[in-house]
């Protein structure tokens, strides 16, 4: 039977798995502003191109005929296919139909693919501060989203948008937990982080280029040179992608995917607080409930 990661969080996993979140509560916001610019699959391909060419100086080794990375393509292969290509393409297309509120919202269930593909495929029981901790979670991210009005809850109608986003985070989900499950033969390749994801962006790449490529053969895709674009495109490269993903990986490391699954519900939060200060908006008391809730749902589920 497989060992399971320990879900202990101290206080660097707490701030690498609150770091990623951070990086990525702008990525909503920029992909819905972005849509007039660029289509979602060339974005996608866009941001992990520019990824590419930012890791490369500092782990080209890794691509090399003689590294490890070849016995074990199948592995990045997967790893890259499921997170380059699949999950940050199925976030985008789904900002083309659905709004960031629903986004976000559906994206709360996170917490609950982490614990049930732990159980169906990674042989890891689900603890009753588990399902507390996962309601109590779930429950912060609904308050600030309904802001404090839980009425707003019912009249949101799911576009196929959701169920673009719904599909995506089973499969971060999933991402997770290949990520907490390494095989000893890549070990070597973990051990240098802009190397291991070097590893999982250039396959990627092959998903994603193939999405982008039959998205302007099926659809007349335009794209908008200039400022704002390059703007999006280094933002959504350095932060979300090669900032976010070392810190989700470095955190996954020390708490376990279980635990931290609960992390990615600061997300909404924190795109709630970032556009409150953009607007302008002075932060409400359902901000503070919902962190609190949030908190309180990642200590009771990561606790022995």
């Amino acid at each position: 039977m497989t060992q399971t990661p320990p879900n202990s969080i101290n206080l660097k996993a707490a701030a690498l798995l609150s770091l990623a979140p951070l990086l990525w509560s702008g990525n909503a916001i920029v992909g819905r502003l972005a849509q007039d610019l660029i289509p979602p699959m060339a974005l996608n391909f866009g941001r992990w191109l520019i990824a590419f060419f930012i890791l490369l100086p500092m782990a080209s080794w890794v691509l090399k005929p003689q590294s490890p990375l070849w016995s074990q393509w199948r592995r990045f292969l997967l790893l890259g296919l499921v997170s380059v290509s699949c999950y940050n393409a199925l976030q985008y297309l789904a900002l083309i139909t659905s709004s960031p509120l629903n986004v976000t919202l559906v994206a709360a269930i996170t917490p609950v693919w982490m614990l049930l593909i732990g159980r169906l495929f990674f042989q890891t029981a689900i603890t009753s501060k588990q399902v507390l901790g996962a309601a109590l979670s779930i429950g912060g991210v609904l308050l600030v989203l309904a802001r404090g009005q839980w009425a707003l809850l019912l009249s949101l109608q799911l576009v196929i948008g959701d169920i673009y986003m719904l599909i995506a985070s089973l499969v971060w989900a999933y991402y997770s937990w290949l990520l907490a499950k390494p095989t000893p033969e890549s070990a070597s390749i973990r051990a240098h982080w802009a190397a291991f994801l070097l590893a999982q962006v250039t396959f990627g790449l092959i998903g994603a280029g193939g999405a982008a490529a039959a998205e302007w053969t099926v659809t007349q895709s335009t794209i908008v040179w200039g400022l704002p674009l390059l703007a999006v495109l280094v933002y959504v490269a350095i932060g979300p992608a090669v900032l976010a993903y070392r810190a989700w990986g470095a955190g996954i490391a020390i708490a376990g995917p279980a635990a931290a699954g609960f992390f990615a519900n600061l997300t909404p939060l924190f795109t709630a607080i970032l556009s409150a200060a953009v607007l302008g908006e002075t932060p409400q008391w359902f901000h503070g409930v919902g962190f609190l809730l949030i908190v309180l749902g990642i200590v009771l589920s990561s606790r022995r």
